[in-house]
Formats: C-alpha cells, structure tokens, sequence
C-alpha cells in the first residue's frame, strides 16, 4: 500500500532556461492536481527578464526563488556569501568559454561548500513545515545539500541528460580540470546512489545511466516528458509570424530548429546538411534557428556556421518563450534536430504536437520519439549526408512530409499528455519510501 504524501519539496539547482525547467513546471502542476502539496527550491537571476526569474516562471505555484544576480553584481560569483534567498552562481555540466556559470569540474572543495551551505539553508527553509519527499532535478550539490539539511527524507532524483555528459567528457578524459574530474565522477555517482529512485526518460536512458553512474537498472524508473496543451495545430499567418521573428517572410519549406547552442547539438552539421540538401534541388526551402540563449554557446556559433558554409536562406529568430513556440511551430513544415546526445527530446514532441515531422538522430530519446518514415526520418550521428538526404527527402515530397505530420501529431496524443504522466509521477512519488539508514 502506497504511503499518503501530503507535501513534497521540489529542488532545481538552475534558473530558469531550458527544457528540464519545463519539466520540473510541468510535474509539479500536475502532482498538485494529484493531490500532493508542492513546493519548489529553485535558482533564478532577476537580471535576464521574466523568463529566467523563477517567481514569474513557476507563477502560480509555491516558489522559493534563490537568486543568483547578487552574486553575479558581487564581481566574484562563485565565492559570493550572501542572505538568505541568494546563493553563489550555480555551476554548469558544459564547459563554454567565458560563461557566468563555471563547468561544476572547475569548483574546487572550498567553492563547492559555499554552494551547500548556500543551499542547506534554502532547502531548510523551504522544509519548515516538514515535508514527505524531496524531488530533485539533475545531479547537483542540491543533493549534498539535501544530505545535510533534510538527513532521511526519500529523494527522488530526476536525471535530464546533461550530467550525464558530463560524466561521458570525465570518462573520455575531456574534463575541464583533470585534476578534478574524478572527485566530481565520484560525487555524482556518490548522490545518485543516495537517491531512493532515480528518473530518466526513456527505456534507453536506463541503460545509458545505469552504466555511467555504476548501479543497477532497477533503480531507475522511466517518466516521459509530457507537452503542454498550448502545442497543437492552429492556423497562423505564416509570413506575418517570421517577419516578426527575423524580419523576412522565409521561402519554400521552412524547416525549424529549437534549442540552445551546445555542442552535443550539432548546429554547424545541421547548417552544413541543409546547404547540401539546397544545393541538389530547385525547389525553395529555408532554415530557422529558434534559441541560444542570450550569450550562450559552445564551439563554433551557428552565425559563423553560416558564413564559413555560405549558407542561403538560414536565418536566427533568438531566444523565444515557451508560450512563443506553438506559434513559431506552426508556421514551420518540419522539425530537424541533430543533436547526438539527447536524453529525452522534449522539442520534439512539442513539435509533433503542432501536426510537424521530426526529422532527428537515431540515439537516444529521439529514436524511441520518432518512428522513421512514419512520423519522420531517423539519420546516423554526424552524417551530414545522411541528414542532408532526409532534409531533401522533406523539401521534395511535401504530400509525404504532410502525412509523416499527421501521424506524429497521433502518436503523441496518445503517448505523452501531461495529465497521464502526472498520474504515473504521483504513483512514484507515494511508492517512494527509505530503503536505507537514514542519510
């Protein structure tokens, strides 16, 4: 018999910026309906506008916001020792030159404990009242905070990919500090053992996390990512939402990427396929790079892509809200995604929502989202060919594309509703009970 679980403490180490921020939303509205009271730890900067600041973010539920912008006004971020509902800026699981927030690798053991300290203190004050369960996104010092603060409250810890490269770079030896890298392979592994289940996104994953974090499957439990009603068909002035996104009614197929600018995302491929797939037809197309958050990326910016290659008709809409995109979907004819690490892939199910092909990489979450050549077209890693094929293909025979749209917006109706996930995620959440010696 399942335990009653009448308040849960919801922690997320980031500001608001990517899709695990979506997720943690999504969950934490959906537990609610469930029955389960939630509160949310999250960081926030108050300096980038409503989209990073985590009150506005998660309106309307009970949020803790731990903001990082006095840090960031300090001049010394990582070693910023503040009050209460601040926090030293967070570290990161990706190595981008000149970022604000530093790889996690590069924290040596003094800055890595002004983090928990930081964060003991927040998670305690979230927990006043006491709490049941603590539902952790990502592999983070949160979880060495918890250990400290909350000692033998069940964690649930939902894994969203990133660590998981990260934890890749350290085993290939690509580690921004080597010197570092193993103490930091060991704290992971260390807080995912503490963890009475951990989440992932697919059956794929499983595996994948199991592997790099040295424990067995059956501590893992597989929860979708759901998409939020708003995505779906709707008619839209096509030409009327693109020049507002990049100042030009786009020609032919639009095909449209969402996402940040890392490198796991491959962009210059993508640039690279499409200007190839332009090259073997007469047929007018386009593509739109919709994100990259504001001065955020790894390797070489899809700008310089575009002129290293000469590309024609490739265009960059910015940074766009999530309440922006079903508009930007809908006025696209396909969603392509080269990505070739992808532990889930929630795009792409936004994208199918909105009736679009995926056309994506066979790894990963993407090949357990798409079915190739029903829903759309899977394509080898780092195959400019394979890709620029695929992208042909699309730009071609747009009656197929059409259908392939269709199909997916069906598969995803029955696969991915938010309200069946919260469901499944509340059914966990009470299943969740200590197994251990209380931490």
């Amino acid at each position: 018999m399942f335990d009653k679980v009448e308040k849960l403490l919801m922690g997320t180490y980031f500001y608001p910026r990517g899709g695990s921020a979506h997720v943690a939303r999504a969950l934490a509205r959906e537990l609610e309906t469930q029955g389960t009271e939630v509160t949310l730890v999250s960081g926030s900067r108050t300096d980038l506008g409503p989209a990073a600041d985590a009150n506005d973010f998660y309106k309307g539920l009970d949020v803790r916001a731990v903001d990082f912008t006095p840090a960031l006004a300090s001049g010394r971020p990582v070693d910023f020792v503040g009050p209460a509902g601040t926090a030293p800026m967070h570290g990161s699981f990706e190595n981008r030159e000149d970022a604000v927030d530093p790889v996690l690798t590069s924290l040596d053991d003094r800055r890595l404990e002004l983090q928990v300290d930081a964060w003991a203190r927040e998670l305690e004050r979230a927990a006043a009242g006491g709490v049941d369960r603590l539902y952790l996104h990502h592999l983070t010092p949160l979880d060495e905070a918890a250990a400290r603060a909350l000692p033998g409250v069940p964690i649930i810890g939902h894994i969203h990919g990133t660590e998981l490269l990260m934890l890749e770079a350290i085993e290939a030896g690509a580690a921004a500090d080597p010197s570092r890298a193993a103490a930091w392979s060991e704290r992971l592994g260390r807080w995912a053992a503490d963890c009475e289940r951990l989440v992932v996104g697919d059956e794929k994953g499983v595996a994948r996390a199991a592997a790099l974090l040295d424990l067995p499957t059956e501590r893992f439990s597989v929860l979708p990512n759901g998409f939020d009603p708003i995505f779906a068909p709707r008619p839209v002035d096509r030409d009327a939402v693109w020049q507002e996104a990049i100042g030009v009614a786009p020609s032919g197929t639009v095909f449209v990427y969402v996402g940040r600018f890392t490198a796991v995302k491959r962009l210059p491929v993508l640039i690279e396929a499409f200007t190839m797939a332009r090259a073997r037809t007469t047929e007018p197309a386009s593509l739109i790079l919709v994100g990259g958050h504001p001065g955020e990326w790894e390797g070489e910016h899809p700008a310089a892509a575009i002129e290293r290659l000469g590309a024609r008709d490739v265009h960059l809409a910015g940074w766009h809200s999530h309440e922006e995109l079903p508009d930007l979907l809908n006025a696209a004819d396909a969603l392509v995604h080269a990505s070739v690490a992808e532990q889930f892939g929630q795009v792409l199910i936004e994208a199918m929502a909105c009736g679009l092909p995926v056309i994506a990489v066979d790894r990963g979450g993407p090949s357990t989202i798409v079915d190739d050549g029903w829903t759309g077209r899977l394509v080898e890693p780092d195959d400019p060919e394979a890709l620029a094929a695929a992208i042909l293909e699309a730009i071609e025979d747009p009656a197929e594309r059409k259908l392939r749209g269709r199909h997916a917006r069906e598969e995803v109706d029955g696969r991915y509703a938010w309200s069946e996930i919260g469901r499944e995620a509340a059914a966990l959440v009470r299943g969740t009970v200590p197994t251990g010696p209380a931490r």
